[in-house]
């Protein structure tokens, strides 16, 4: 009789520890990740403005395309954390060598494609000819980087679901100070400009996965998995992982229509969007490392056969996921006058900015709830789903979006519909998360 009332709290709390164990240093790991530009820029912005500019369009071109792969990282978790659950190891960890061969061919094609098409895709992304060559020389260096990166990528995945996120931010903080200190040495000590730069990161994204892999051979040796490439394997990886791209893919044009909209509606609308997209993105991070503890320990549930085990861990996320969103949201509004003097000291961006950020600050909540349960979905593997809503999502936002400028309105309506993006994000999520549909018990969905 006394243990009934105290049961639920206990095993909230159980959940709570779990949660935060992945959770935080998933963080950790999600913030070093941008810290790398900010060093390559804080760098090279020293040897000029066209060769920061050149390293700006070559920087957004490699992100735009390791972006695109991020689904290495989340199929692998789900994956991986399935055989974890159903207590097969050897098992798990063979699923993950899987999406780290995925990963290399992936890169590798990346490489091809890039070293030939580098002057027409900097030209494509409006570098000026003072920028253009600086952007060429970067991109072509860097991309040799794209195999190591997406292979960081998968093991990162791997990891994940073999319920272990310190590694990664261990490696993610060496990572990172090995750039930065490469960076100076080759740009300055060496002489070598950009391409130390661009040499730099390229390293220390070559070491930062021969960490990786070392951690994940040891592991497949010590449970007897098989290193080998598995064509049938890494096919079953690519598979799993189209539904992903697609989700991606969609996420992906509707932050460049809303980022076209801003271009649109003026130099002063443009400006105060790029900082609220800062601090947007900057809040998905913290929200997006719940959803990552999601899909490690979802994945795990499930695979055990534990169908009500996930069904209350996904409540429970789901509120974190509410309270991080209050928590954000109450940050950004009591913080805002320091913020908005940060970015900028024209008065005309403060005032386009301030209502815009107050409806970020009040769309945090909805993003919690969107983050948590996009991660438990990916957790279970839901993929196809997850593609569907997305697109849908897409259809409901870009007609709106795009009616702003006709219409007349300004920065605050477009953050507006991207607060309406979201919540036709939540209401789908939800409705797949009430329905049950997603719980698919066993090692493999």
């Amino acid at each position: 009789m006394t243990q009934a009332p105290t049961a639920p709290k206990a095993l909230r709390r159980r959940h709570d520890r779990e949660i935060v164990a992945l959770a935080l240093p998933a963080f950790g790991a999600l913030v070093a990740e941008p810290l790398f530009v900010m060093v390559d820029s804080a760098i090279v912005g020293h040897l000029g403005t066209p060769q920061l500019a050149g390293l700006g369009v070559a920087a957004a071109l490699l992100m735009t395309a390791v972006s695109v792969f991020v689904f290495l990282a989340y199929a692998t978790t789900s994956a991986v954390a399935r055989r974890v659950g159903a207590g097969d190891l050897a098992a798990a960890i063979r699923q993950g060598m899987d999406g780290i061969w995925l990963a290399l061919l992936l890169g590798v094609a990346v490489v091809a494609v890039t070293l030939p098409t580098a002057p027409w895709l900097v030209h494509a992304f409006g570098a000026s000819d003072t920028a253009a060559p600086y952007a060429t020389t970067y991109l072509r260096i860097s991309s040799l980087g794209i195999p190591a990166m997406l292979i960081v990528l998968a093991a990162t995945g791997v990891l994940r679901g073999l319920q272990d996120t310190r590694t990664p931010l261990y490696v993610a903080i060496g990572g990172f100070a090995a750039n930065a200190a490469l960076n100076a040495g080759l740009v300055y000590g060496a002489g070598f400009g950009i391409a130390g730069s661009a040499w730099g990161t390229v390293i220390a994204q070559a070491a930062m996965a021969a960490a990786y892999l070392i951690v994940v051979v040891r592991g497949a040796r010590r449970h007897g998995a098989s290193l080998r490439p598995d064509a049938v394997g890494i096919r079953a990886s690519a598979q799993a992982g189209v539904p992903l791209l697609v989700r991606t893919l969609s996420l992906r044009a509707v932050l460049m229509i809303a980022t076209a909209v801003a271009a649109r509606l003026g130099d002063t609308e443009i400006a105060a969007h790029q900082i609220v997209l800062s601090l947007w993105s900057l809040m998905a991070f913290a929200l997006d490392a719940i959803a990552i503890a999601g899909q490690a320990i979802i994945g795990r549930y499930l695979g055990a056969g534990d169908a009500e085990g996930a069904r209350q861990a996904c409540r429970r996320m789901v509120q974190w996921g509410v309270a991080s969103g209050v928590v954000l949201g109450i940050l950004v509004v009591v913080s805002r006058p320091l913020l908005i003097p940060l970015f900028s000291g024209d008065s005309a961006v403060h005032n386009t900015l301030l209502p815009a950020l107050l409806v970020v600050a009040v769309s945090q909540p909805i993003a919690g709830v969107v983050f948590v349960l996009d991660g438990v979905l990916m957790g279970a593997g839901d993929g196809p789903y997850l593609a569907g809503a997305m697109l849908l999502t897409l259809a409901v936002f870009a007609p709106v979006a795009l009616l702003i400028p006709a219409l007349g309105g300004g920065l605050t309506a477009l953050w507006w519909a991207m607060t309406l993006m979201m919540t036709v994000r939540m209401v789908t999520l939800w409705l797949r998360a009430r329905s049950g549909r997603w719980i698919v018990t066993g090692a493999t969905r």
